[in-house]
């Protein structure tokens, strides 16, 4: 399976309508609130699930080891970009998840639960490629893809401007489709640890170990305590 990446450099490639309460976005998306057992809208997400479509646009908080921040995600930008975010951070995909690259002065980038099942299944279900109709400037949190049919759950954040990633090759099709942008607490991921630059976790052994490898080799890089929606416009 070919992984989502994003470039190191140009050329270069590395493996990388009113405003409504969203308290009920989870359950309405299928957590078994109070209940045991595995999500289903996580273990086992149907044509239904997947078909619904996100807010217009709606306000995401991300807790991690290193404090919170928030990201306002725009269903204008990328339709089923969004569309499958709004899926994953309602039902808290990415509670675990680690930022395992941090490449001071352009990205940072998670997307693996930790989980190696959780992650195949979502694997198995990429979305159909759009359009760049917004740039990769500071702040911007995009997908990342490797080639077709490649975006699935792997996001990055600009920390600087990056208006190349709007047009570079990503192995057949062009550009990196931003989903949304940070509204609170970017200092937050500029904050986040960068130990690693040399000697970076490889992604086929995330896919394959999860949370395990990451925490024998990368102890110290800072994670996702979890998500929640805490505003929608419709």
């Amino acid at each position: 399976m070919t992984r989502a990446r994003i470039p190191a450099a140009v050329g270069a490639a590395v493996t990388a309508r009113g405003v409504v309460a969203a308290a009920g976005a989870a359950l309405f998306l299928g957590v078994a609130a109070g209940c045991g057992g595995p999500n289903a809208a996580l273990w086992s997400p149907t044509p239904a699930m997947l078909a619904v479509p996100a807010p217009d646009s709606f306000v995401v908080e991300v807790v991690t080891s290193e404090g919170g921040f928030e990201v306002a995600m725009h269903r204008a930008w990328s339709p089923l970009g969004v569309d499958r975010m709004y899926h994953l951070i309602a039902n808290d995909f990415y509670a675990g998840a680690r930022f395992y690259r941090i490449a001071s002065g352009f990205v940072a980038q998670w997307g693996f639960s930790g989980t190696p099942a959780l992650d195949s299944i979502w694997e198995a279900l990429p979305i159909a490629d759009e359009p760049v109709v917004e740039s990769n400037l500071r702040g911007v949190v995009s997908y990342a893809r490797a080639g077709p049919e490649t975006r699935s759950y792997t996001l990055f954040v600009n920390l600087v401007d990056n208006q190349r990633l709007d047009v570079a090759p990503a192995g057949g099709v062009v550009g990196y489709p931003p989903i949304g942008r940070i509204v609170r607490g970017l200092e937050v991921v500029d904050g986040f640890y960068p130990g690693y630059t040399d000697d970076p976790p490889q992604q086929d052994s995330i896919a394959q170990l999860g949370n395990e490898y990451l925490r024998r080799r990368y102890a110290q890089l800072d994670s996702i305590v979890g998500t929640r929606i805490v505003r929608e416009w419709r």
